[in-house]
């Protein structure tokens, strides 16, 4: 049994949970109760090495899911993909999206969930890795879309995102850790488009860009 997390958002996320996989599958009794679920994954999201990627990413998330639910094509697979996307989570690794996906292949079928949904959710979380959707990926979208709404943020919580990534990995040194940085912004500044959605695009795709823009000058001085 997964320990219970101490977090003044976690009851409220355990419901959120608890709504999407019902939605998802029903009410019928006989199939596991949602719970348990969710505090595995909220307790691995808790996991002491994470600094960004916790709880509190994981809220967020979902918050701007709801705000861009309309572009969706199956909201729920979306919902049930950001809880999964960073489920597993070592700094040291590269191979987390693909374990994340892995997980979630094993825990929706055991809760009931359909094959098609679970591939659904599985191959979301792997959009992760680069953050391109195909164009007409409308799950895709928003579910990329609200991953790097961070980006968005203002200058103090920009920083604060910042130096939460870079304590992540502070087993990395500094040069090593400037150069690697350095590359992902470029990456994500060289895409046309950081945000699909339209409403995503409008609201965050410049603040976004004058975000990294600024972190990319400070690393290669």
């Amino acid at each position: 049994m997964a320990p219970t997390v101490d977090h003044p958002a976690a009851e409220d996320l355990r419901q959120r949970w608890a709504r999407t996989v019902l939605a998802a599958r029903g009410t019928d009794e006989c199939l596991p109760s949602p719970y348990p679920y969710a505090d595995e994954l909220l307790s691995r999201w808790s996991e002491p090495q994470r600094h960004y990627h916790t709880v509190n990413h994981l809220r967020a998330v979902l918050d701007r899911i709801d705000e861009l639910a309309e572009y969706a094509q199956d909201i729920t697979a979306v919902r049930l993909a950001a809880w999964f996307h960073d489920a597993v989570y070592l700094p040291e690794r590269s191979t987390n999206e693909e374990r994340s996906a892995r997980l979630a292949e094993r825990a929706l079928p055991e809760l009931g969930l359909d094959e098609r949904l679970t591939a659904e959710v599985a191959r979301l979380v792997r959009l992760t890795i680069d953050h391109n959707p195909a164009r007409g990926d409308r799950n895709g979208e928003v579910l990329c879309d609200a991953d790097l709404a961070v980006l968005a943020g203002g200058a103090r919580d920009y920083a604060a995102y910042a130096a939460a990534v870079r304590q992540e990995y502070g087993f990395v040194p500094p040069e090593v850790f400037r150069a690697g940085r350095a590359e992902v912004l470029r990456q994500l500044l060289a895409l046309p488009r950081l945000f699909r959605t339209p409403l995503a695009n409008e609201r965050w795709e410049q603040a976004a860009r004058r975000n990294l823009r600024g972190e990319l000058e400070l690393l290669t001085r």
